[in-house]
């Protein structure tokens, strides 16, 4: 019996089991893929709203608010790469201007600090690379960047190392309400591999977590995937834009966002299609020609040839548009943090922040006199002076042989992505954690030797050493008999 079970693994159940594992009690992440961060929480703009354009009053604004200003302290507390490095809006003919007031007047209402409209001078000092048709912006020094897969794993081996249990490969196919063998009220978790009993549940099951609800619920919700397709370009691009900048929705129809990434990238992007298919990730080519076109109003020569790798990312967009958070009225014990969209990367840390102390205060469960609160990241060659550097790979020879030659990471720092807690299994599981095969060959030179040190670490055979779990074997047949 387990005191509380969370439905899903990225960022926004993660940080919650984060949180509860500060209270003594037993706990237990359920995700259907094989890894932390494989949905929504994988694939999206990376950055950490300033909180201006939230309906004012809504959960969204509230927690956008509360979410951007727990990151700094997070961000040291965990080690994950954060980069406070503000947002500007564009105002792209004189017509937008009272959109920017608009927008300002909300974010202060809503608590967002420092807001600014500045003329096309002073935008020209913040971003020089700014095109020609911008006449003005709203400048939001609050705003910032962060690595989405390195704040999830973070909280996740936090959480992990305080005693939460990690159940991968588990999806989650019924939940039952039923009574524990003291007659207290408790639910029945079917999976693929077996029912467990639990007192609470947390759904943090991301597009998924309609499904869930309504397992439970009389009063339905509907999430909507909402397709967004982005286009990131080469490191070499670093320095181009300094600030995250997006424009005001206007004649030309609603823009895109460029910003930097906290690995020196270009990001771009996204559109918005609401679809069907929960998995519809593809990608179109209608998609990024309109990036490119909306992104050209903004910049009159983004380096868009540097581009390396396109992705199209989901949002778990709900009919009336705002987070449904907290424990649900006719299913006591379980916990909605249901239609997380943007700007849930910002939201996370606080929705689980106060789904933990929900969730605490409902089973009377006590502090953890040993939690942990604090985490140490990957050791990063690239971070090291000369020296050091020597030193470690002196101890350590692995950190001397380069495996990843456009990101420059070592056989070293692919060995530690897989021996730490929840160590990767796959390829994409080590790109997330130490970034090997992000780089401009796009893992085309560095996957053969990365497959063969999943394979030794995890005991297998190389062929069934996957890209992302599941059924997506890289090695799909042989030419000849292996000797």
């Amino acid at each position: 019996m387990y005191d509380a079970v969370i439905i899903g693994a990225g960022i926004t159940g993660c940080a919650a089991a984060r949180f509860l594992s500060a209270y003594r009690g037993s706990f237990c992440v359920m995700e259907r893929s094989e890894d932390v961060c494989t949905g929504t929480s994988k694939a999206n703009s990376a950055i950490i709203h300033a909180g201006f354009d939230a309906a004012h009053g809504s959960l969204m604004a509230k927690y956008n608010i509360l979410g951007n200003r727990m990151y700094p302290a997070l961000a040291e507390e965990l080690d994950f790469a954060y980069k406070n490095n503000g947002s500007l809006v564009l105002a792209l003919g004189e017509e937008d201007i009272p959109k920017l007031e608009a927008l300002k007047e909300n974010g202060e209402k809503n608590g967002v600090e420092g807001l600014e409209i500045v003329g096309r001078e002073r935008l020209k000092e913040l971003e020089p690379s700014v095109g020609h048709v911008p006449v003005a912006a709203l400048y939001a020094p609050s705003a910032g960047i962060i690595c989405p897969f390195g704040a999830t794993i973070a909280f996740a081996e936090n959480a992990y190392e305080n005693g939460v249990e990690f159940r991968f490969d588990t999806e989650v196919k019924g939940l039952t309400p039923a009574e524990d063998e003291n007659g207290q009220p408790c639910w029945v978790v079917q999976t693929a591999h077996g029912a467990v009993r639990t007192r609470a549940v947390i759904n943090a099951a991301g597009l998924y977590s309609d499904i869930m609800h309504n397992m439970v619920s009389e009063n339905k919700i509907h999430i909507i995937p909402r397709r967004g397709d982005y286009l990131l370009l080469d490191r070499r691009t670093g320095g181009y834009v300094r600030h995250t900048v997006f424009q005001v929705p206007g004649r030309y129809g609603k823009g895109v966002l460029v910003s930097p990434t906290v690995h020196g990238n270009t990001i771009v992007g996204p559109t918005a299609e609401d679809i069907d298919d929960k998995e519809g990730v593809d990608t179109t080519s209608k998609g990024f020609d309109d990036l490119m076109a909306k992104a050209g109003l903004a910049f009159d020569d983004l380096p868009l040839r540097d581009v390396i790798t396109s992705f199209a990312g989901l949002r778990a967009h709900e009919a009336r548009h705002d987070f449904i958070l907290g424990e649900v009225a006719d299913a006591p014990g379980f916990f909605d943090c249901a239609g997380i969209e943007s700007p849930g990367l910002t939201a996370a840390p606080a929705i689980g922040r106060e789904i933990a102390a929900e969730v605490a205060a409902r089973l009377n469960l006590p502090e953890n006199p040993d939690f942990n609160g604090r985490r140490k990241g990957f050791t990063d060659p690239k971070k090291m002076s000369m020296s050091e550097l020597s030193e470690l790979i002196r101890e350590k020879p692995e950190y001397g042989r380069i495996v990843c030659r456009c990101e420059q990471i070592s056989e070293g720092e692919i060995l530690d992505a897989i021996r730490r807690p929840l160590g990767a299994k796959s390829l994409d599981g080590v790109k997330r954690r130490v970034r090997a095969g992000m780089g401009r060959c796009q893992s085309g030179f560095c996957s053969p030797r990365i497959m063969d040190l999943l394979a030794q670490e995890w005991d297998m055979d190389v062929a069934d050493v996957t890209k992302s779990g599941g059924h997506s074997q890289v090695i799909v047949g042989l030419v000849k008999d292996r000797v």
